[in-house]
């Protein structure tokens, strides 16, 4: 639908001018705006006023240049001119024919401030024949702007901020190996080897692992291998020997040892993965060449043929190479364990120092008080002042407080320490828009990465940006005021009612929303409802209603507040 104003002052003027009388009977001249009722949209209030001057109204000698003008309480705001001039002017504006009539047309956008959502559109006039000026009264066209877009700086101020993980793991699985070595086609174990440094290391961990609580072993494991010269059948049973001997020679230490651990063996007849993985590393001559041949057959006997064919380096590789593949590994598989979550509060409570940084931050976790997580991340930045995590949950904490100052503190300082960490980033994101910075938010989402959180918060910024259906795609399954607003923005109230129903820590916010949709849906009785809860959230909201367009036809029944 189209809102059309007659512009009498403006056609009485000019028909004096004219030689007509000013009050005789005039054919209907009219304004369409578009939107009807203005609306702010990507942080500007876009408009387009169509004027139409009837046939015989504008003065041949006329010069009349129009200014569409935004005017709220104590300020106002000029958009661009459009000027227009009768057939008889010496000019190069647009010319407006006396007999026939015509059109002018303003298309552009203000730039939003909240001032303006109780303000009158108003056209002004500039006009003037053969240099006089001519006073033409303003004509008002059009009422107020709808600025419920710009309520996404408060659904930012409640969305999901992102808080830093700790690595903290109660359990770490770790290994130790050591390799007893083979002379050529031979399977007994030598006393040379199991004398090895590392041989002896790993019987010495096996002992101090099995007697000390914190550690566990879960198994020893034997890997046999047997090099690929020689045939199949020849390093098939070789290898097997090499298993059966290491297996015993391991269960005979831990039987010594009186360890209690299973042992797992296996054995591979020719080790062709780490002959590719040593030649690979090789400095060898034909390295590349040795390769390729190893990529062409899949056959064990037709590789080692033609390998063997490659005499110049054959030498090599029997020198370097195939030694390193007569072996069985020794695996011992343990795991470290850290202190139980009780150890962790008890020695958070008598010396903080003795945790370290991965337990501090995970004791935070373990308690839903928010004191008692602000000391503990508050203790991190003091005892462990480089690591930006616990600057970015205290600025987390501070945020969902509203205390953006705070928070914008602590969130400049993680990025200080870190300025790619992503969950700072985006939650330093969310903090610039709370603060009506839709730009600057743009830079820290940048480097959110593609997390589910960072695309949440990107949500927000794409309604700020106006791009709704975006926003939507962003946010859906996100029970957030910021969801639900998108859903506003797209005309799914019934979406947006079940979203704003869904919400865990509904707020004022949330309450606000709830009333827009009732106004929409001309719900009288639940815009009253739901205004009421969010006056009694947050106070400041009684100055918003009353200047919301969204609430315009229902001023009367809200005049208590």
């Amino acid at each position: 639908m189209s809102k059309s104003l007659r512009f009498a002052l403006l056609g009485a003027g000019l028909l004096m001018l004219a030689g007509c009388k000013s009050g005789m009977d005039m054919s209907s001249d009219y304004y369409v705006v578009t939107p009807e009722i203005l609306e702010a949209v990507g942080g500007e209030v876009p408009y387009t006023v169509t004027g139409t001057f009837p046939a015989k109204f504008f003065p041949k000698k006329v010069v009349c240049t129009a200014t569409p003008e935004l005017r709220w309480n104590g300020g106002s705001v000029k958009g661009q001119p459009v000027t227009l001039q009768g057939e008889k002017v010496q000019g190069n504006n647009r010319v407006v024919n006396y007999k026939d009539g015509g059109t002018f047309t303003f298309k552009d956008a203000f730039k939003y401030q909240p001032e303006m959502a109780k303000s009158e559109l108003y056209v002004t006039f500039n006009a003037s024949k053969n240099g006089k000026k001519i006073e033409i009264a303003p004509v008002k066209i059009a009422d107020g702007v709808i600025s419920t877009a710009e309520l996404y700086s408060e659904s930012a101020k409640s969305a999901n901020t992102v808080a830093s993980q700790d690595a903290f793991q109660r359990i770490i699985k770790q290994a130790r190996d050591a390799n007893i070595m083979f002379v050529i086609q031979q399977a007994n174990i030598r006393s040379s080897e199991t004398n090895s440094d590392a041989v002896k290391a790993l019987k010495e961990s096996m002992k101090k692992y099995a007697a000390d609580e914190n550690y566990e072993i879960e198994n020893i494991q034997v890997s046999a291998y047997a090099s690929p010269d020689g045939g199949l059948k020849l390093n098939d049973r070789l290898a097997s020997q090499r298993e059966s001997n290491a297996a015993n020679y391991i269960k005979n230490e831990i039987k010594k040892a009186k360890i209690d651990a299973d042992v797992e063996s296996s054995y591979t007849a020719q080790d062709w993965d780490g002959f590719k993985e040593l030649v690979s590393k090789s400095n060898l001559q034909d390295r590349d060449l040795i390769l390729r041949v190893l990529s062409m057959y899949d056959d064990p006997e037709r590789r080692e043929a033609e390998i063997k064919n490659l005499s110049a380096v054959y030498n090599d590789l029997a020198a370097d190479i195939l030694p390193q593949l007569r072996r069985a590994r020794l695996t011992l598989n343990y795991q470290i364990i850290g202190r139980s979550d009780d150890e962790i509060r008890e020695t958070y409570k008598s010396d903080p120092r003795a945790l370290g940084i991965e337990e501090l931050l995970y004791s935070a976790t373990l308690t839903s008080n928010k004191a008692e997580k602000k000391d503990i991340y508050t203790t991190v930045t003091r005892l462990f002042p480089n690591d930006y995590r616990a600057f970015n949950n205290l600025g987390e904490i501070a945020f969902g407080d509203g205390d953006l100052a705070t928070a914008e503190s602590n969130f400049r300082k993680a990025l200080q320490l870190n300025s790619s960490a992503s969950d700072a980033n985006t939650n330093m994101g969310l903090l610039c828009l709370a603060r009506n910075n839709a730009a600057e938010a743009a830079t820290y989402f940048a480097k959110g990465g593609d997390s589910k959180a960072n695309q949440e918060a990107l949500g927000n910024m794409y309604i700020a940006q106006g791009q709704y259906e975006r926003a939507l795609s962003a946010l859906r399954g996100s029970n957030t005021n910021a969801e639900a607003l998108a859903m506003i923005m797209t005309k799914d109230y019934a979406g947006a009612k079940r979203v704003l129903g869904a919400i865990r820590n509904a707020d004022a916010n949330t309450a606000y929303l709830l009333a827009i949709v009732a106004a929409r849906t001309n719900d009288a009785a639940a815009v009253a409802q739901n205004l009421q809860k969010a006056v009694s959230l947050d106070p400041s909201l009684k100055n918003r209603i009353k200047s919301d367009i969204e609430f315009i036809k229902y001023q009367s029944a809200l005049a208590g507040f």
